[in-house]
């Protein structure tokens, strides 16, 4: 089997201070996108930078002060306590100081009760908490998460888009990919609509996902709504000849 191009000439970039959210249809590119920026992906050309530095120059533990990266696979090997688990985000500081910042991140996602519980005895939605949790611990100027609501019920999504939201507020930068429209519309500052591996639209959500980029990308016929909490998606889907 021959190599596919799975990015072709992807410019993307996040500011501290940002939520950029990264959108589109299934096999468009997202997950490698990020991975490609952490230096996750050997690219055949171009350039990923970390802090302004070619992410390929940088060592381990460099890579890992710069960005944090909460990953779609949930899966953790060893029945570990959440703490234990959380406290792995912080693994150059001391044994007692990467403790008491996991608990303040367990705290902060509202799993403090689950601080001595195992990771295997948790559901999907818990483990989800733990990892969110572990990712927060690391305090990169960064944070990467490749579809961090999937698979989460209602009150767990929001809690994960609010506490990536309160990141950015806090001046850190944030790239998330999503598959929720109007939740990417209602928490990004920026939405990059990828397709077929290129970018199709760059800019303020409900620009970026106007109604020829949901027709195209999407196969949606679709518009925007104002609603108390936000912008909400009305669309139909269009039936494929």
């Amino acid at each position: 089997m021959g190599a596919a191009t799975v990015l072709d000439g992807v410019s993307l970039s996040v500011a501290a201070g940002e939520l950029v959210a990264l959108c589109g249809p299934n096999g468009a590119g997202k997950s490698s996108a990020v991975r490609a920026a952490l230096g996750l992906t050997t690219l055949q050309g171009g350039v990923a930078k970390l802090g302004g530095e070619d992410v390929r120059r940088l060592s381990e533990r460099e890579r890992g002060a710069r960005a944090a990266y909460l990953p779609q696979e949930r899966h953790i090997a060893w029945n570990l306590p959440a703490l234990e688990v959380a406290a792995l985000g912080a693994p150059f500081l001391s044994g007692a100081a990467a403790l008491d910042r996991a608990r303040a991140a367990l705290d902060e996602v509202g799993a403090g009760h689950l601080a001595e519980r195992g990771v295997a005895e948790m559901s999907g939605g818990e483990r989800a908490r733990v990892l969110l949790a572990r990712a927060l611990v690391v305090q990169a100027p960064l944070l990467l998460a490749d579809e961090p609501i999937a698979g989460l019920d209602p009150d767990a999504q929001l809690l994960v888009l609010e506490r990536l939201r309160a990141r950015a507020d806090a001046g850190g930068g944030v790239l998330v990919s999503l598959h929720d429209l109007t939740l990417a519309a209602r928490i990004a500052d920026r939405v990059v609509v990828l397709n077929a591996g290129r970018v199709v639209a760059d800019g303020p959500p409900v620009e970026a996902l106007s109604s020829a980029v949901l027709r195209a990308a999407f196969h949606l016929d679709g518009r925007w709504v104002e609603a108390e909490d936000g912008p909400l998606l009305a669309a139909r889907r269009i039936a494929q000849g």
